[in-house]
């Protein structure tokens, strides 16, 4: 990670308005979730962000969780701690979630993770998968709430007339 000095001024208020948005206790529950579906339990407990960061940030857990979720969704996951292929762990899971039916607006950018920029995008994102994964019936631990279905409705005309005298 890529030491960029202190931050002044506007650039110093986005990253306290940043870190500010991370709950501990949100990224606890995360982890515990994880936990749970890969079966794995995790090595240090997590006190603060930067706790959490570390514990993700080569991606393989991330991978484990999404495999776990529905298998084959990350063909190889990379155990080199080289920086790439721990970014390209991220990416995979990121590609993963999206193929799962995760929004684009619900992913976080790799560097977000990897370079403990917006770790609220993270905790974010795991909930998003726990609520999708709830919607699509799966029966392991739930975590967030479920995510809505679509219910469009259709109406003929004289429903439709039916509204406008109403108004």
């Amino acid at each position: 990670m890529a030491y960029h000095g202190p931050s002044y001024g506007l650039s110093r208020e986005c990253a306290m308005k940043s870190q500010a948005k991370f709950s501990p206790e949100r990224a606890k529950q995360c982890v515990i979730w994880i936990e749970e579906v890969t079966g794995n339990k995790a090595e240090n407990e997590i006190k603060d962000q930067i706790d959490f960061a570390e514990m993700l940030k080569d991606g393989s857990i991330l991978c484990q969780l999404i495999n776990a979720i529905q298998p084959g969704s990350v063909k190889k996951i990379n155990t080199m701690k080289a920086p790439f292929k721990q970014r390209e762990n991220i990416e995979m899971y990121l590609k993963a979630c999206g193929n799962y039916g995760l929004k684009e607006q619900d992913l976080f950018q790799v560097n977000d993770l990897y370079e403990n920029k917006n770790l609220y995008m993270v905790v974010d994102n795991l909930y998003n998968l726990g609520g999708m994964t709830q919607k699509k019936g799966w029966d392991g631990p739930i975590l967030g709430v479920k995510q809505a279905s679509e219910n469009k409705r259709n109406f003929d005309e004289d429903v439709l007339k039916a509204g406008q005298s109403m108004i």
